[in-house]
């Protein structure tokens, strides 16, 4: 049960920490706009996929569950 108590509070804890990322997000000016990062306008279309950005996070994302497990 111990356990259980653990994971949720380290749920609670990371969800708490993407939507503080989530409301100041605008204000990290290189998000988004890293090169390697796919932006196609056309006239009646547009196309934005941040690849660059989502590897980025990836890693730090893994860096951090790494260290977290590794308690």
């Amino acid at each position: 049960m111990f356990a259980l108590g653990k994971l949720i509070l380290i749920i609670g804890i990371f969800i708490i920490v993407i939507g503080l990322l989530m409301m100041v997000g605008h204000h990290i000016p290189f998000l988004g706009k890293l090169p390697g990062d796919i932006h196609i306008e056309k006239k009646n279309f547009h196309l934005y996929f941040p690849l660059t950005t989502s590897i980025l996070i990836s890693l730090i994302l893994s860096i951090l569950f790494y260290i977290i497990r590794k308690r």
